[in-house]
């Protein structure tokens, strides 16, 4: 896949971001007042589409999300990305900027349109991630091993068969019994 320019800039944005963050919680003054910089940069960025009708709000909103992330940066994953999570946090100010502006429900379906689509596709891929391990730990060990193994880590059968002490037709059978009782968890949450 070739990377585009944007691309390449989205994720040097996103690796910066996250490694100021980092240090910054970790107590690296410096480095947070660097991160409170940059993100202030990048949510002008993200919000002023969103504010084309409103742009006395702009720097009114950006001070409130810089406010949520500070407030909110104890719960940060580092292993999550960072835009995803600093975009979540700077929609539910952007929403209830509007509300109190305009004094009632806002609709919101233009609020998932990314500025940054890398963002969103890492955000997805997070998503995914997350509610994919939470699937797998309702299966119990003889579904769930050979499914990891095999599917997720790409390990073969017999390589799963020896990490697991089970026969290699076990794995096979606890990847199709696994996989169909993934299928129907899905499907009634879905």
């Amino acid at each position: 896949m070739v990377r585009t320019a944007r691309q390449a800039r989205l994720d040097a944005t996103e690796a910066g971001l996250r490694d100021l963050l980092v240090a910054g919680v970790a107590g690296d003054e410096s480095a947070y007042r660097a991160f409170l910089v940059a993100l202030a940069a990048h949510l002008r960025r993200f919000l002023r589409p969103r504010l084309a009708s409103r742009p006395d709000d702009l720097e009114d909103l950006v001070q409130e999300c810089l406010l949520a992330v500070h407030n909110k940066r104890h719960t940060y994953d580092a292993s999550q990305p960072v835009t995803a999570w600093i975009h979540a946090i700077a929609r539910y100010r952007f929403i209830d900027h509007l509300r109190r502006r305009e004094g009632r429900e806002i609709a919101t379906d233009d609020l998932d349109d990314e500025v940054d689509p890398g963002a969103a596709a890492a955000h997805e891929a997070a998503d995914a991630r997350r509610d994919l391990a939470k699937l797998l730990g309702l299966l119990p060990d003889r579904q769930r091993l050979p499914i990891v193994h095999v599917k997720i880590e790409g390990r073969t059968v017999a390589e799963a068969a020896d990490l697991t002490g089970m026969s290699s037709a076990a794995v096979k059978v606890g990847i199709h019994r696994g996989l169909k009782a993934l299928a129907a968890m899905i499907r009634t949450r879905g």
